[in-house]
């Protein structure tokens, strides 16, 4: 800790840490609590209250109470925070205060009971089969940056891919005899995904053409990526966000286009077809079933329009 750091910031910092090097966190993720955390100790009583004489009271967590963070919830509340926000929060806050326990700093955990209104759940958004095939149509026969976004997005469609796992995938990572590619997901969790056969086409295809990406200003640790930029280094988040929705304007889609919905694209197109719920959870890395069954969701709506459509007798006759 330096000489201007507060304790309280120290604490902050050494959770990150383990979150960071011991659970595999995202540094997005950590980003995101590192800002409500430090939001929270700007915001929340001090540990006594200042005098005339004093020196101002520094925050502690130790001093917290269940009754002072459900206060500050209920203000976030007023001001018009949403459940989701409210929720995230309370999450930040129940894993700082597990760790301060595991670290022996604190027994009790003052936001282990802390209730948020339930967010409401929203839907992912998906593309239909023919606005995808439209999609993925573009010639990429041309254009360097062309045949290295159709790998990429015949990738994504494909296999379901994060973003993050997409970025930080390498060459080596395809297996092109059983036609599986190995992802590091959430947690560094690695898993196998098939990979179809116009994806893996696509990707012959780029790598084929990648060697002209690579050269003197490619980092030694960027030499293996799967997908570089123009700036001869891996490609970025953002660039992928930025090249997804270049080819969305491109091919007229009409909407905003984020990689994310091209990974519900494939698991509600999957579901559709084979109704295996355990294996989307698979094919997708969600931990936990409950995850995978908001697809189910997405799969009724398409059966309740069939049926609609379909059905002599769904529909009343005026």
């Amino acid at each position: 800790m330096t000489a201007t750091e507060p304790h309280w910031q120290r604490d902050i910092e050494q959770y990150l840490s383990y979150l960071r090097f011991e659970r595999g966190y995202a540094s997005r993720t950590l980003q995101t609590y590192r800002q409500q955390l430090s939001l929270l100790a700007n915001s929340l009583p001090t540990q006594a209250a200042q005098t005339l004489d004093s020196k101002p009271a520094e925050f502690s967590w130790h001093s917290q109470t269940e009754s002072s963070l459900q206060s500050y919830l209920a203000n976030g509340r007023r001001r018009g925070l949403s459940a989701r926000s409210l929720a995230l929060t309370v999450a930040s806050l129940r894993g700082l205060y597990r760790y301060l326990q595991q670290q022996q700093q604190l027994s009790d955990n003052p936001a282990q009971y802390l209730t948020v209104p339930k967010p409401k759940a929203t839907l992912p958004k998906n593309v239909d089969i023919d606005t995808l095939q439209h999609l993925l149509s573009f010639d990429s026969s041309t254009d360097l940056l062309a045949c290295r976004d159709k790998a990429m997005l015949e990738l994504f469609y494909s296999s379901g891919l994060r973003l993050a796992e997409l970025v930080s995938t390498n060459i080596n990572d395809i297996d092109w005899r059983q036609k599986l590619i190995r992802v590091r997901g959430k947690g560094s969790k690695e898993r196998q995904i098939p990979v179809g056969s116009v994806a893996l086409s696509a990707l012959q295809h780029w790598l084929s053409q990648r060697h002209f990406l690579l050269g003197e200003a490619t980092p030694k640790a960027d030499q293996l990526a799967l997908f570089l930029s123009k700036q001869q280094q891996r490609i970025s988040a953002r660039q992928v966000r930025q090249r997804v929705n270049h080819w969305a304007k491109v091919q007229g889609l009409g909407q905003q286009l984020h990689p994310h919905m091209l990974r519900h694209s494939f698991a509600s197109h999957v579901l559709q077809s084979s109704g295996d719920l355990r294996a989307v959870q698979d094919l997708l890395g969600h931990a936990n079933l409950s995850t995978t069954q908001v697809y189910t969701h997405l799969d009724f709506q398409h059966l309740a329009a069939v049926y609609d459509n379909a059905h002599p007798r769904a529909k009343k006759k005026p």
